[in-house]
């Protein structure tokens, strides 16, 4: 089955990834023992590894209530076990977002449950995530299939609460209240969910190796939490729209494309499938199967129409259908459920790509330091080669000879001495440049920016006000975040003359400095200004109590617009450490070459024993050098071979390993 083959890419991918963190650590090892790590390089490097082994795949499940996502997970992951692990009863539906993932830091499996009361707090999920206490815990028993489908129903639970208790939680929607629309007035009760938001910890094979599943419920939970369409989904490798196929895209489906989904479709290294589910409910049997299978196409074809995706990306599929034939070994009717056809798609697209942005991380990040110390030892061996050529040459040669070369390389190193003054005055105008682009992201300009915001907010007496703060704050961070831009560009600039010059007066290798862009930090904000707008257009949050929708745009929007300033201010720092070290690392080494080159002439001088000695001592060092390159570039080739090809089972079990030989 390809369940199989998913199962067996993503060990390979996982043998691959260990494989990449004991390359890492081997340099490691190797710039501690010659001395030459930064501690910048070394934050680097730990950030990476740790980065490796907490490296994910997730796959998010999106769509309205009733739709099967959370029958399809259970069909995709857990049909071994015989039964519906994941509670999909008719009228039973998910409540809560779910992620269900392995935890390497507690043995055993769990459930923890957030109490929607959290939401009262001005604090996110992610928040939430570091501190369990507020959670409630159930262990997993995982050799009892029956407790844990039991414990796992909890996450469909809800409850009644007053309507004031359900418009202060923000879960109360008149407009789309049944109830109100029957009789003209609002409930006393409300019937609201139990948790915010589940964890479950398993251990599934596929979860282990890295696999972490989203299950999100309907439209109205993905609105009340914004953190899932600003963080969640778009930190998916791959999201599942589902669809129902004897519906097709309805309205609801529409809604929650247009203001959920597309978004996160239109940002790079997203791969975006819709799942047109329940395709058993198109089976006739006074059709014969051509007819069926017509069926079936027409709403494939009407569905990618309306969303504006390739007809590609539309599987057509049963989950209950293939859930059933995984369950009683039928072949035949898996293949029936077309089950097989997403399977495929999830292990030879998604996982590749998801491999491809490691890879691409990986080289941009550790894979520049292996190429900056291969270029030093390179340099290195060249000026040895230099060195003991001219000392072969001196065999045999007077005294005035070797004088004379003691006094050009005097010359050459009082030159060499100016032209390093230079270069620290560039340095210093650089920390001038820097220090501008620093306190354009100052966090506490931002900080000024939010709490100003808070206050125009909080004091508005109407709606537009409101409005108007919210555009406020994004047209302000927008206007930060293009002079950060302009900062960036001017540093950039000096960074590369400096670099130029001084490789072109003294003829050293080129080396390329290190690159720092806001690009993708402005193509965020920009995401985040679309979805401010949409929330400020809302007729959701003009219907809203005031103190809530503040509370809201605050713990989502504004909370992650900090975020990604934050982290622009410390890649920024980390830039501005690390982007001159290859070149100061380049005139150190030329500066104690240039004076064990005056040594070796001056011993030479006074004894002529001294020679053959030096020439020995420097065949000695070429032959180390050459084998630290040979190390170098063995790490090199690891983390900079190209990803295999992966067509299919065989060689994506081959691939990682031919990659890191």
């Amino acid at each position: 089955m390809q369940q199989d083959n998913l199962d067996r890419r993503l060990h390979a991918y996982s043998e691959w990834r260990a494989k990449l963190v004991q390359t890492i650590q081997d340099f490691q090892a190797w710039l501690e023992q010659h001395d030459l790590a930064s501690p910048e390089q070394e934050l680097r490097i730990f950030e990476t590894i740790e980065a490796l082994r907490k490296d994910r795949l997730t796959i998010a499940f999106v769509a309205e209530f009733s739709r099967g996502k959370t029958e399809l997970i259970n069909a995709l992951f857990f049909a071994h076990y015989g039964r519906r692990l994941l509670p999909s009863e008719a009228g039973r539906t998910t409540m809560c977002p779910t992620e269900l993932f392995y935890d390497q830091d507690e043995p055993r499996s769990y459930l923890r449950l957030l109490p929607i009361e959290t939401r009262l707090q001005d604090r996110s999920i992610a928040d939430f995530k570091h501190e369990p206490i507020h959670w409630t815990q159930i262990q997993l028993d995982t050799t009892n299939p029956q407790q844990i489908s039991q414990a796992l129903h909890e996450i469909v639970k809800t409850k009644q609460v007053p309507l004031e208790r359900a418009i202060e939680l923000g879960l109360y929607d008149q407009a789309k209240d049944p109830y109100f629309r029957a009789h003209g007035k609002a409930p006393g009760q409300v019937e609201v969910p139990h948790w915010r938001h589940a964890l479950i910890s398993f251990p599934h094979e596929l979860l282990k190796r890295g696999l972490v599943v989203l299950d999100t419920p309907g439209l109205n939970a993905l609105g009340n939490e914004p953190e899932l369409t600003l963080s969640m989904l778009p930190a998916s490798q791959a999201i599942l729209f589902l669809l129902g196929a004897d519906t097709g895209v309805t309205r609801s489906d529409m809604e929650m494309w247009e203001h959920h989904v597309r978004a996160v479709r239109d940002q790079p290294n997203k791969n975006l499938v819709v799942v047109l589910n329940k395709i058993d409910t198109l089976w006739d049997d006074l059709k014969d199967q051509q007819a069926v299978d017509a069926t079936i196409e027409s709403q494939r074809r009407a569905s990618a129409e309306q969303l504006h995706v390739p007809i590609e990306q539309v599987f057509p599929l049963s989950a209950q259908k293939a859930l059933t034939a995984k369950v009683r070994d039928d072949a035949q009717l898996l293949e029936s459920s077309r089950l097989p056809d997403l399977e495929r798609f999830l292990s030879e697209q998604v996982l590749p790509a998801k491999q491809e942005i490691v890879r691409n991380s990986l080289v941009s990040s550790v894979g520049g330091l292996v190429n900056q110390n291969i270029m030093l030892l390179e340099n290195r061996l060249a000026e040895s080669t230099k060195q003991v050529a001219e000392l072969r040459s001196l065999r045999g040669k007077n005294a005035d000879v070797i004088m004379h070369l003691m006094t050009k390389s005097r010359e050459e190193q009082a030159a060499y001495l100016r032209n390093v003054e230079s270069f620290q005055n560039s340095r210093r105008l650089l920390q001038s440049q820097a220090r501008n682009m620093l306190e354009a992201l100052s966090m506490d300009a931002f900080d000024r920016l939010i709490n100003k915001t808070r206050g125009t907010m909080t004091h508005s007496w109407t709606t537009a006000g409101m409005k108007r703060g919210m555009e406020t704050f994004f047209d302000g961070a927008r206007d930060t975040m293009e002079q950060v831009s302009s900062h960036a560009e001017q540093t950039r600039m000096l960074i590369r003359a400096t670099y130029k010059k001084f490789h072109a007066e003294h003829g050293l290798p080129q080396i390329t400095p290190k690159q720092f862009s806001v690009a993708a930090f402005a193509t965020e904000l920009e995401r985040l200004y679309q979805e401010a707008d949409a929330f400020r257009r809302s007729p959701v949050t003009a219907m809203t109590e005031q103190s809530f929708v503040i509370k809201k745009f605050f713990i989502s929007l504004v909370s992650h617009a900090r975020s990604l300033f934050f982290k622009a201010n410390q890649d920024a720092n980390t830039w501005l450490k690390e982007v001159m070290n290859p070149l100061v690392k380049q005139i150190k080494e030329h500066k104690i070459t240039m004076e064990k080159r005056l040594e070796t002439l001056r011993r030479i001088s006074e004894s002529r024993d001294t020679l053959e000695s030096r020439i020995k001592d420097l065949d000695a060092a070429l032959r180390e050098i050459k084998r630290q390159l040979e190390a170098l570039r063995t790490m090199q080739h690891t983390i900079n071979a190209p990803l295999p090809a992966q067509a299919d089972p065989a060689s994506a079990l081959q691939a990682p390993q031919e990659a890191i030989v």
